[in-house]
């Protein structure tokens, strides 16, 4: 029987030592029913209270947000916390789908950093993993606008430079793009309607990064209890990083604490300049629920 995030959680917390902090972190997560999200006002209580800096509070924190893991193929956890400019700490959680290509897959440090996309964060500073990141990821995180001053800090080594796991790398500034991840902008898209899913896809739309292609698409989530979670689509100068709407917006859902069990629709709008992610997510949204996708195009 799947736990529920509260029981995974609870059981991370209560082994973080010393063992006042696991109970305070538990009691803060509990009263916010779980969202992995802990604003940068509570980190300075706590880093105060714990005598901690935040780099040591967010290596403490890697097991609460692995607990975020849906891993049904490898059972292999990694749980990650994106530091903002703002002081906010985004968790991260690499999430598996059964059933569907392994190109769905979301790593930890993507998780993190487009849950703190989705909640506006403008900059990151600093990436927390419990493992070193991957190829796929190191070239992910090349894509923010952050990249040349991000710092990477895992438990048997902190304060490294993303150039240090990526030297002499690709990224959007040898394509002249200007245009970085978690730049604020818009793709200036318009669709007539009252319906607050689609408008709520649309302006997930709006928020895509896509310089590469200008394919632009968004996708809005709403669950039983008639809350809505958004994701817009990550591309990557290297392409295959690329992280689809659909992925952002399930990440959305698990970071949040509910569950693909109560989804209820799936929104999505598209405008398909040079491609289109319909069918994948359609085939995504297949082996998940039973929930038929509603298209919309531009």
């Amino acid at each position: 029987m799947k736990q529920h995030i509260s029981d995974r959680i609870k059981q991370a917390a209560y082994l973080i030592e010393p063992r006042q902090l696991g109970e305070d972190i538990w009691h803060i997560l509990e009263e916010q029913h779980f969202t992995g999200l802990l604003p940068h006002f509570v980190i300075n209580h706590l880093c105060q209270k714990h005598q901690l800096d935040n780099k040591q509070l967010a290596l403490k924190l890697l097991p609460v947000a692995a607990c975020y893991s849906h891993t049904p193929i490898s059972h292999f956890y990694v749980g990650a916390v994106a530091i903002g400019i703002s002081g906010n700490f985004y968790f991260g959680a690499n999430q598996e789908f059964s059933d569907s290509n392994i190109q769905q897959t979301i790593h930890a440090e993507q998780s993190a950093i487009s849950y703190a996309w989705i909640n506006k964060e403008k900059s990151l500073t600093d990436i927390v993993v419990n493992h070193t990141p991957c190829g796929h990821c190191r070239q992910f995180m090349n894509e923010l606008n952050s990249a040349s001053e991000l710092q990477i800090h895992l438990p048997h080594s902190q304060n490294n430079p993303l150039q240090k796991y990526l030297p002499d790398s690709f990224g959007p500034r040898n394509l002249d793009i200007e245009l970085h991840l978690l730049d604020a902008h818009s793709n200036h898209l318009s669709y007539e309607t009252d319906d607050p899913v689609i408008l709520a896809a649309l302006s997930a739309a709006n928020m895509a990064h896509a310089p590469y292609s200008n394919s632009y698409h968004g996708v809005a989530i709403q669950t039983e209890n008639q809350q809505i979670f958004i994701g817009s689509y990550a591309e990557n100068a290297a392409f295959n990083p690329s992280l689809p709407a659909l992925q952002v917006a399930i990440n959305n859902v698990f970071l949040n604490g509910e569950e693909i069990e109560n989804i209820q629709r799936i929104v999505m709008i598209e405008q398909a300049n040079a491609l289109s992610y319909r069918k994948m997510s359609e085939d995504l949204i297949e082996s998940i629920c039973d929930i038929k996708l509603e298209y919309v195009s531009l």
